[in-house]
């Protein structure tokens, strides 16, 4: 049986034009990059750092095209500039206004004294996990070495109830700090670049308090007369403390998030922390039969001098520096340091008292002092701010 095959129609299918209007057509400098910019980076390629960083935490001013995502109970929305009493360039305009085909364009790169900001430290989760983890690690490894070697058995009597007195105090001044000074200016600041590098200073401040807790704990367990309770009642009482204590209490008080890490940062820690820790204790532990407090003391010097402070220095250049509102951001930090250097200053010389408790002597305290505040003028000396007449107190 014979069949013959129907006669297939061709369908008329219209045929693709191309005009270069399609994605990905156009030719442009970066069409061959393997990476998006959305961002003008810091140097020539943009860093990991920069990819995890910059713009994750959108803004109106720029991006969102509907407002903040989130909100709080009284209607503020987001991360308002005026957190803060410092300005940057642009951070004057207004929110722009969206309506039907704006497609929701921004001010392009609002308030510049803001997001050109970088963390010269480059930090990020990965960062921050790695360095505090190696940082106890070494710090367990010293104790244990200590434990060990019976090494708390050649300390001085009067360093053991200097250790449990004043060295855990510390840990206090960390806590406080730590959990509601730069917590809470981390929630402030605008943009994730600061975000970044102020919590991680959080974090530098609330291990800091960990380890001298613990700390408190292996020493309450091999020494037999170590109080591990002693650091309570001298935060609490003991006068060499109540100037340290309420300057630090007046701190976690500021409401002005970048007021607070000026006043911590650039006046409270070189006055006041690098003092205490530099000049009193790394000085008198060795010659006190001490090797292992100043591993302790040593880290969070570490943090402060080589990680926070380099942090905060750029970021408060940029908005001295800053093509609009440089000038009066300048007399702000001004008056700023008008108010904190007396506190610091006042709060440093309560603490003289603790240069005679321990048998082996520390230099003078009015040495320490003068190294204090010469370290002091050349922080702002780099930020070009002029030392206030309260630093000769």
């Amino acid at each position: 049986m014979t069949t013959t095959a129907e006669p297939t129609t061709e369908r008329s299918v219209p045929k693709p034009v191309f005009t270069d209007a399609e994605a990905g057509a156009k030719v442009f400098p970066d069409s061959d990059a393997r990476r998006y910019n959305y961002f003008k980076p810091a140097k020539r390629k943009q860093s990991h750092y920069e990819d995890v960083t910059v713009e994750v935490q959108p803004d109106p001013r720029h991006y969102l095209s509907q407002g903040w995502l989130y909100g709080f109970a009284d209607g503020t929305g987001g991360y308002p500039l005026e957190w803060t009493a410092l300005r940057a360039w642009g951070s004057d305009r207004p929110v722009p206004e969206r309506y039907a085909g704006s497609g929701g364009q921004g001010y392009e790169w609002p308030a510049h004294g803001w997001h050109e900001f970088r963390d010269p430290n480059e930090e990020w989760e990965l960062t921050l996990y790695r360095y505090n983890s190696n940082v106890v690690r070494q710090l367990n490894q010293n104790i244990e070495a200590a434990r060990q070697a019976k090494a708390f058995d050649q300390w001085n009597r009067n360093w053991v109830q200097f250790v449990a007195q004043h060295v855990g105090a510390w840990m206090h001044v960390d806590h406080g700090l730590g959990l509601y000074l730069f917590a809470n200016a981390n929630r402030r600041a605008p943009t994730n670049m600061h975000n970044n590098a102020i919590s991680v200073n959080s974090m530098h401040r609330i291990r800091a308090a960990q380890d001298l807790a613990l700390y408190n704990l292996t020493l309450s367990e091999e020494i037999a007369d170590f109080d591990g309770g002693a650091h309570l009642a001298t935060w609490n009482s003991d006068p060499s403390w109540q100037g340290v204590r309420e300057t630090a209490e007046q701190l976690t008080g500021v409401w002005d998030w970048c007021e607070a890490i000026f006043a911590a940062n650039v006046v409270f820690e070189p006055l006041v922390g690098e003092l205490f820790r530099s000049n009193l204790v790394q000085q008198a532990a060795p010659s006190n039969g001490d090797f292992i407090t100043p591993t302790l003391i040593g880290a969070e010097e570490y943090d402060f001098a080589e990680r926070d402070l380099r942090y905060t220095k750029p970021m408060f250049q940029l908005l001295v520096n800053d093509k609009q509102f440089g000038t009066e951001n300048r007399r702000l930090m001004q008056s700023w340091l008008a108010t904190w250097v007396p506190r610091c200053i006042h709060a440093a010389r309560t603490l003289q008292p603790l240069w005679s408790q321990p048998d082996a002597k520390p230099p003078r305290f009015e040495d320490g002092l003068d190294r204090a505040k010469s370290r002091f003028s050349a922080i702002l000396s780099e930020l070009e701010l002029t030392a206030p007449k309260e630093l000769g107190q």
